[in-house]
């Protein structure tokens, strides 16, 4: 199922007023506290947008490029925030996301958890920390499902290194596709002596929804367009 929620901001907390579907899907009905296996809540999917986020403050965008785009223009209209944690965006696809930050607030991010968050902290230390003598790999896995590889995951690792030492030039990302893997992580650096594993694995997906909460509340009263390493910080 593809779903974006769309949350009234109050304070601390948000509210699902309306819950995304794309068009055709057979699940446009259904209640969405039933479909994540929670009781029901009587916000029913639809493939309206427009109409069902009238009511609301932010919009929490977990679904493909092409709705993403669509949705960006939409937020915009509407004056929204938009918390983005779509993968496999393009180039042109994040600067028409830019291109609307004058009127909607937007954090955007290949992942929302503070569990990677952090170590994409702890890889960039230690990336300052090394000399050209080590290797370095960045090793993913998800379920077999996933369409993007490598994921916006990997990719935000990748650059967490970029930005903090130009000395180990080309970073090589493996994907593995797998069962029902959730995500795993492994930043692997070796040198002639050692071998260092910064590694990272989601038990379960309630940490990327958790995280895209806490942006949305984060980005109450605010503009413009943030990664979500702006709201890590000040968590």
């Amino acid at each position: 199922m593809t779903l974006a929620t769309f949350g009234t901001l109050a304070g601390k907390g948000a509210v699902v007023t309306g819950a995304l579907e794309a068009p055709g899907s057979e699940l446009l009905g259904k209640d969405a506290g039933v479909l994540a296996g929670l009781p029901a809540n009587g916000v029913l999917l639809s493939a309206d947008l427009w109409t069902m986020s009238a009511n609301a403050d932010g919009i929490l965008d977990f679904t493909v490029p092409g709705a993403t785009i669509a949705n960006v223009a939409i937020a915009a209209q509407r004056g929204l925030v938009h918390v983005i944690g779509t993968t496999g965006l393009s180039s042109s696809d994040d600067a028409v996301i830019k291109s609307v930050t004058s009127r909607a607030t937007v954090v955007k991010s290949g992942n929302m958890s503070l569990g990677i968050n952090l170590l994409a902290a702890l890889v960039k230390r230690v990336a300052q920390s090394l000399d050209e003598d080590f290797d370095i790999e960045i090793l993913e896995m998800h379920h077999k499902a996933k369409v993007d590889a490598p994921s916006g995951t990997a990719i935000v690792l990748q650059q967490a290194m970029r930005d903090a030492s130009s000395k180990h030039g080309e970073l090589e990302i493996t994907s593995f596709r797998e069962g029902d893997v959730v995500g795993m992580h492994e930043v692997v650096l070796e040198s002639s002596a050692d071998r260092i594993y910064l590694c990272h694995d989601a038990k379960s997906r309630h940490g990327f929804a958790e995280g895209a909460v806490r942006a949305a509340e984060w980005l109450a009263g605010k503009k413009g367009f943030y990664d979500f390493k702006d709201v890590w910080r000040e968590l």
